[in-house]
């Protein structure tokens, strides 16, 4: 039997519920103990906030790997308490996007904050109408960029993108900090539904194979954004559906 060990949750999926005690006992509910913190439940601009928001996870036994979605826009005071609230809570990475103008400064400043914080960022693939959506403009993107800027494979956005999640884990995997791993199906006119993950269109064995190959030690983060009002059993039975995978990598 697999381990959930070393995988993690992002907290949008919980989205339906503000309360960060009510957040936590939910990821426990899950079968898991870490999370993916975004912004609809910690305010990363109100370092006031942080201590008592960290505290609340770390007091139910669950940690914070990441933080994220966070926009970056060349406004490094406003950029820096990201880093502050990743810092204080042990995380190692943010999941990131760029805006498509002025990407070049803001990535060279969003560089500068996470080589002195010592916090890797890590670029979301939002699907198709993303302009980061694709291989191509990730790639270049990384030849004008140092390591302090991988990316985060949102396995089903890459789908919704016409990529092949397997073959972006290959090409990039010395840029791969993390995955969200997150299935969908498409209707005909290709509007994407969450499905529990692996019962779409991800091919999970392929991908888990992939990421043995290139030797991942980044992130696993779960996402399931479906059943808004009562997201736990989906969940946990993507938890399930990803055991027997973890337990090899």
């Amino acid at each position: 039997m697999g381990s959930s060990k070393g995988l993690a949750v992002q907290s949008y999926c919980f989205r339906g519920f503000k309360a960060n005690e009510e957040v936590a006992a939910k990821v426990k509910a899950c079968g898991l103990s870490a999370v993916e913190l975004c912004g609809v439940h910690a305010d990363f601009a109100a370092p006031e906030t942080f201590d008592r928001v960290i505290k609340t996870y770390r007091d139910a036994g669950v940690g914070i790997v990441s933080i994220g979605v966070q926009g970056f826009k060349n406004e490094a005071a406003k950029e820096e308490k990201f880093f502050d609230f990743a810092k204080r809570a042990g995380a190692t990475t943010i999941s990131a996007n760029f805006p498509p103008d002025g990407a070049q400064e803001a990535m060279r400043t969003a560089e500068t904050l996470a080589r002195e914080h010592g916090i890797r960022l890590a670029i979301h693939n939002h699907g198709g109408k993303h302009w980061l959506g694709s291989s191509q403009m990730l790639q270049a993107v990384f030849r004008q960029t140092g390591p302090q800027i991988g990316l985060m494979l949102d396995t089903a956005w890459a789908l919704d993108s016409g990529e092949d999640p397997v073959a972006m884990v290959e090409k990039f995997g010395d840029r791969l900090y993390g995955l969200h791993l997150k299935d969908f199906v498409f209707d005909r006119a290709r509007k994407p539904q969450d499905v529990v993950v692996g019962t779409g269109n991800l091919d999970l064995p392929r991908l888990f194979a992939a990421l043995r190959k290139v030797s991942f030690a980044g992130l696993l983060i779960l996402e399931y954004e479906g059943d808004v009002a009562n997201p736990v059993p989906a969940l946990r039975e993507c938890v399930e559906s990803l055991k027997k995978e973890l337990v090899n990598v």
